[in-house]
């Protein structure tokens, strides 16, 4: 919270949106109407978005603040937990509870859906390395969870672009972390979550201890230590709650056709999917049989050992005879394991009066470990070179669980017996600055080194070899031949094969150690940054002085993610390929403006020169203007000019081969019903050094009002234009323009038939433009109750009027309201609202606050007025679910505090407090069966209890 006296002619309302009820009745209750003759000392501050000190925290820009009020009333243990549940945060945010993706173990923030890797991230407003493992393979972020908590003096939140004042990737706005630059006295916080469910427990422990003050002993020292485990929650322990964590959806009305009925399913001709006994082709007729069917056609041995009874007890019933399982409920998480240490350290000198010189560090290390299904042996994956399809894997004409003996049949089958795949990345974070800040000749002087590293381990288990597993299903001699290469394979005895089902307790050790050994990548990324800024005042306006800050830059970035051994080639079925490798140099001049033209009237402006060594210089300007005709009430305006530079992933050395979901159109029209359903596809993405900056400019206008005592209202409407959008090229449209590989083995006996997609072919383009406009609304009211304490409410809801993605050809999309963009993370879908209210009742000792958090329903098509209709249907082709519409979805937060005495304090939490469980959404693949926005009603009622003590 910013430190504000009442001013002449200030709006009283002079806060930033999220400020806790109880400083806002403070507020309101000291706030004055002064005299323009009237004055008092002021301490002036800095506000995200301006390099200005100054007396008012409202400027032009919409600013929304959360203190270390606000964290504890949230009841969330984390920074990145409590800013992924703010209306501003939509489609494109990262979650940490997405342990599959390809920043698995990390958590960023997507401020209007634009992405994370255009809201910028900033600690003590100063740049951090990013997350070594980019979002999709390409959107580069910063991590949330270096975040220490317990060290966090307040969060701004920057609604508007700001590359102005910030540079590259402020596209969508700004997100400040500022931690404690002071502190005297020990702190120790220890709080213990755990579900209703009895697991997903949540251990924090943190010390903060500071000594020293600077006007007495003129230094200060903090040191702050943070300790955090939280347990993995299995989707399978979560069974009761509807769709949650399931992929076998026939009890909703899908059918095992439609990849929605489950695992294992025989679809139609020629088509299959991978079941735990293994579904077998027969070699004449191209049909699949499951090999415990007693009765499969052209059968030349049979297994009773492979009945599906033997391997489960989950509900059967495939049309096409396949034994069904659900694997992703059984092998999946809601939630992965993490472990987490976050150190904090300042150190600050009063040199003189005048200047003082400081030192931080920050470290971080996480653990995390995450589990999914077991691999197929089918999926295709590609690598730089092009697509590798593995739908001819076979079992050999003499492999002993061959149903077909003495003639080679096509295999699709689950490796339950090698296990779930799991990753356990550990990433550490670390942070240096030096700096050096004071005044002289009237200028306000901040110059500082900073230094900041990203490490990242991925290490994988459970992923198939591909050459290995051919050669032990089917070892022809080409087979055996390419698999020689793998040491670990040609130490195996001549002859060997990988026994599957029922069979698969005579397969040795070694068999699986050549299947599936561990394998690993590293990334890293850097930055190291000199800096300067100045600011004064100087000459007389009718208003007030003028206001004046420059400065400059200079940071050298690199960034290199390693390959997973293996991928480069191709070889690990069903991983895609990531790698990535570039460096660049950034300068930057800027200078800002603040004009009181009239006591009224304020006018501001900046201006900024950047200047890349891979892309090339780029200027930034900005306009902004406050009006306040009287005390109440206040008009706010902004123009900005933003822009983003390529990332190493995006323009560098490396590549991508990634999966999404796409339906074949092609396929589909000719009837192959299978086709017609969004099903995984390899999207593999080339590297392209011709890219040009993104560029973007931001409107908002707003109002900022108190109409009554205690009452506070603002409206902002505002309006992003981003054009030379860098994207992979658009998955559908790069079917339907033909750029794609196809498997010819795998056509039914449809005339015309070309066969499944096996890969998407794609670069990064600069597509043509984004537009998103919206509305904030923030409301706050204030009672005072006489002996019975204060009650405050509070609500903010975003609106999207329009979410339009045009492309190169000028087509355009929008996403707003409906279940795209699902080329950006986890197809979580664009939802028109959210909103955060809440209601916080202070008593004494007490403090209780009780919060709403609302997502809007939205149409499950992949855009608005898709032609293609709805993105899922029903078993009897009804649109779906609900009509193809993704329900709302509403939960309710409740937490208290007690002061047991002025240095121990009691808190506790109840997330959910009505176990309200998610809606279903058979679309998103960022979880399974529920959308990755409504991870609380997925976990269920949450408890959080915990003591802080001080002294």
């Amino acid at each position: 919270m910013h430190r504000m006296r009442p001013l002449p002619g200030v709006l009283r309302r002079a806060f930033p949106l999220a400020v806790t009820p109880l400083l806002l009745s403070t507020f309101a209750a000291q706030a004055q109407t002064m005299g323009p003759d009237q004055s008092q000392p002021i301490q002036r501050v800095e506000i995200t978005g301006s390099n200005i000190r100054r007396a008012q925290a409202e400027t032009s820009n919409p600013v929304q603040t959360l203190n270390r009020a606000d964290i504890e009333k949230s009841g969330k243990t984390t920074v990145a937990e409590l800013l992924q549940t703010l209306a501003v945060d939509n489609q494109g945010s990262v979650p940490t509870t997405f342990g599959n993706g390809f920043a698995a173990g990390a958590s960023g923030i997507s401020l209007r859906g634009l992405g994370s890797a255009s809201t910028l991230v900033l600690l003590n407003g100063r740049r951090i390395a990013p997350y070594g493992l980019a979002d999709d393979g390409q959107k580069v972020f910063a991590d949330l969870n270096i975040i220490p908590t317990e060290a966090v003096d307040r969060v701004e939140v920057l609604k508007g672009g700001a590359s102005a004042i910030y540079g590259s990737d402020a596209i969508a706005g700004v997100v400040n972390v500022i931690l404690r630059k002071d502190y005297v006295g020990t702190a120790i916080r220890a709080s213990q979550g755990i579900s209703q469910e009895r697991d997903g427990g949540d251990s924090r422990v943190s010390i903060t201890h500071g000594f020293g003050d600077l006007d007495k002993d003129r230094y200060n020292a903090l040191f702050s230590i943070e300790f955090g485990k939280k347990n993995e929650v299995w989707n399978r322990d979560r069974d009761d709650r509807g769709p949650v964590g399931r992929a076998d959806l026939r009890d909703f009305g899908f059918s095992a056709q439609e990849a929605l009925g489950g695992t294992g399913a025989i679809t139609t001709n020629n088509a299959a999917g991978s079941s735990v006994n293994g579904n077998v082709r027969n070699p004449a007729t191209l049909d699949y049989y499951s090999r415990g069917n007693p009765a499969g056609a052209g059968f030349t041995r049979f297994f009773p050992g492979a009945a599906c009874s033997n391997f489960t007890n989950h509900p059967q019933g495939d049309p096409g005879g396949g034994c069904l399982i659900d694997s992703t409920q059984q092998y999946s998480q809601i939630q992965p394991r993490q472990r987490t240490l976050n150190l904090f350290g300042r150190f600050t000198y009063q040199i003189n009066p005048d200047w003082q010189t400081y030192f931080e560090v920050n470290g971080y290390r996480s653990n995390s470990k995450s589990s999914t299904t077991p691999s197929t042996i089918s999926a295709n994956e590609g690598y730089p070179g092009g697509p590798v399809s593995n739908a001819g894997v076979s079992l050999g004409a003499a492999h002993p669980d061959n149903p077909y003996y003495g003639t080679a049949a096509r295999l699709r089958y689950l490796a339950w017996d090698i296990g779930p795949r799991v990753s356990e990345i550990e990433s550490t974070f670390t942070r240096a600055v030096a700096g050096v800040k004071g005044s002289a000749y009237g200028w306000d002087i901040d110059s500082a080194l900073l230094f900041s590293e990203n490490k990242v381990s991925n290490d994988r288990d459970g992923y198939i070899q591909r050459d290995v597993a051919f050669a032990l299903l089917n070892p022809s001699a080409a087979n055996v031949a390419a698999a020689m290469n793998n040491p670990l394979y040609a130490g195996l005895p001549p002859g060997s094969y990988w026994r599957i089902g029922e069979n698969a307790g005579l397969n040795s050790r070694a068999i699986y150690e050549a299947l599936s050994p561990t394998i690993s990548n590293d990334a890293h990324t850097r930055i190291a940054q000199i800096d300067f800024k100045a600011s004064r005042e100087f000459g007389k306006l009718p208003g007030g002085a003028l206001g004046l800050a420059v400065g400059g830059e200079f940071r050298h970035e690199s960034t290199e993610l390693q390959p997973t051994a293996g991928t480069e080639r191709g070889n690990i079925i069903g991983l895609g390929y990531s790698a990535y490798e570039g460096s660049r140099n950034a300068s930057a001049l800027y200078a800002e403006l603040l004009a009181p033209v009239l006591s009224s009237v304020e006018l501001s402006g900046a201006l900024r020169y950047d200047h890349f060594t891979d892309v090339g210089n780029s200027y930034t300007p900005k306009v902004g203007l406050k009006w306040t005709p009287i005390n109440n009430f206040a008009v706010r305006a902004n123009f900005e000019r933003g822009f983003r530079a390529p990332s190493a992933a995006e323009n560098g050395r490396g590549g991508l081969a990634a999966f999404s979901t796409a339906a074949d159109p092609l396929r589909c029209a000719l009837g192959v019903a299978a086709a017609c359903n969004p099903a995984s596809i390899a999207v593999i993405t080339s590297p392209n050094p011709d890219l040009s900056p993104e560029r973007s400019k931001s409107y908002s206008v707003g109002v900022l009002w108190d109409p009554l005592p205690r009452t506070s209202l603002s409206v902002d409407l505002w309006e992003i234009k981003r054009k030379n959008e860098i994207n992979q090229q658009q998955v559908d449209a790069a079917i339907a323009a033909g750029n794609v590989a196809r498997d010819p083995s795998t056509a039914t006996s449809i005339p015309g038939d070309p066969g499944a997609i096996t890969a998407v072919l794609a670069k990064y383009v600069n597509s043509a433009s984004t537009k998103v406009r919206g509305i904030d609304l923030d409301a706050r009211r204030t009672w005072g109750l006489g002996s019975y304490g204060n009650l405050a409410t509070d609500i903010k809801w975003t609106h999207l009027f329009k979410w339009v993605r045009t492309e190169q050809d000028g087509t355009s999309r929008d996403f707003a309201g409906t279940h795209g963009n699902c080329d950006v993370t986890n197809c979580m879908g664009t939802p028109d609202d959210r909103i955060n209210l809440s209601a916080s009742w202070e008593r004494s000792q007490w403090k209780v606050t009780g919060t709403v958090n609302y997502r809007a329903k939205f149409d499950n098509t992949l855009f608005k007025d898709d032609p293609d209709g709805c993105a899922s249907h029903f078993a009897d082709g009804r649109d779906a679910p609900n009509g193809c519409r993704i329900a709302s979805f509403t939960t309710v937060d409740l937490t208290a505090r007690y002061r047991i005495n002025p240095k121990l304090e009691l808190f506790g939490t109840i997330q959910n407090l009505f176990d309200k469980e998610p809606p279903l959404d058979p679309l998103t693949y960022g979880a399974a069966g529920y959308n990755p926005l409504d991870y609380s009603g997925a976990i269920g009622r949450y408890f959080n209890v915990g003591l802080r003590y001080q002294f």
